[in-house]
């Protein structure tokens, strides 16, 4: 009966510390997941900065959906990568900085700024040739390490009052 009862225990401890290596390993995995995701998002940086379409079949799945409030017609990868041709046309020296990057599970978030020249026509509104910088915030969800999905916040207001077609906020006065 002792042998029986060391026997049990030696087999639950072997249980035990193959299910802590099974979930260590699992963390480990998590994390460089988050790190190789954080790098796919550095990837979207790339992409925008440098108007290399044919890097978009890597970045994003077949399947991509795109949520953008000012943008509602773009929601798939196709209308996504001309709507990349569009901004770049109407900034063709836009370029956009990564400035913050978190990641979680199967997300990241991404705090983003940008710049350009207005030489081309955007959203219908003609060129004006002023420099314009605007930030936003996008979470990125992840499927087999490509982004299978995009939320977008931007500050449009901030773009539109620099490119003059919205007037400036009149001053509070005292």
């Amino acid at each position: 009966m002792h042998g029986i009862g060391r026997r049990l225990s030696f087999s639950t401890l072997i249980i035990v510390f193959s299910t802590l290596l099974v979930l260590m390993a699992a963390c480990e995995k998590q994390s460089v997941t988050g790190d190789e995701n954080k790098a796919m998002v550095h990837r979207v940086e790339e992409l925008w900065n440098m108007g290399n379409l044919t890097a978009a079949d890597e970045i994003f799945t077949i399947d991509f959906v795109n949520h953008d409030p000012s943008s509602p017609d773009v929601r798939d990868l196709e209308t996504y990568k001309d709507f990349i041709t569009r901004i770049r046309t109407a900034f063709p020296d836009f370029h956009v900085t990564v400035e913050d990057i978190l990641a979680e599970g199967d997300k990241v978030a991404a705090r983003w700024t940008a710049t350009g020249t207005h030489q081309g026509e955007l959203m219908g509104i003609p060129p004006t040739d002023k420099q314009a910088t605007w930030s936003g915030m996008t979470i990125y969800r992840f499927v087999g390490g490509k982004i299978a999905e995009v939320w977008w916040a931007k500050d449009m207001y901030s773009l539109l009052t620099q490119l003059g077609v919205i007037p400036p906020p009149e001053h509070v006065k005292e």
